[in-house]
């Protein structure tokens, strides 16, 4: 299984890259990795390390945890949410900002799952129902 890993992440690579519209030279010259030895990941002819997978995902503008699970370094986590696969998707957001943003993201979801609150809009709250406003 592990032959079949190290397969699947040069795939995800290539795939990833090949969204991107980059080359694997400038893949290779943005990540800092030599141009062969990144063919050979692609091809699946080489481990790369967590370390060259961070260097590849940053050339990518991706995230790195995707490529670490892809690669069989961590566990795939529970399925994201659309809003976190859309922050994770954001080729315009820095990796820092889309963790800050998914913190936040978060921790607002643990917050209403903790008081019970559950898919209510503003219009919903108590103090407004059955009351209009006078104007």
């Amino acid at each position: 299984m592990a032959s079949s890993k190290v397969g699947s992440i040069g795939e995800y690579i290539r795939e990833q890259r090949t969204r991107a519209k980059i080359s694997l030279r400038q893949l290779a010259d943005v990540s800092g990795i030599s141009n062969p030895y990144l063919s050979q990941i692609e091809r699946g002819l080489r481990k790369p390390s967590a370390e060259i997978l961070q260097q590849i995902a940053k050339g990518l503008r991706i995230s790195a945890e995707a490529l670490y699970v892809q690669a069989g370094i961590l566990e795939e986590r529970e399925a994201d949410t659309d809003v976190q696969a859309a922050v994770r998707a954001d080729l315009l957001l820095t990796e820092r900002q889309k963790q800050v943003l998914l913190d936040i993201y978060e921790s607002f979801r643990k917050e209403n799952e903790a008081t019970g609150v559950f898919g209510t809009s503003e219009h919903d709250t108590p103090e407004q129902d059955g009351k209009e406003e006078v104007g």
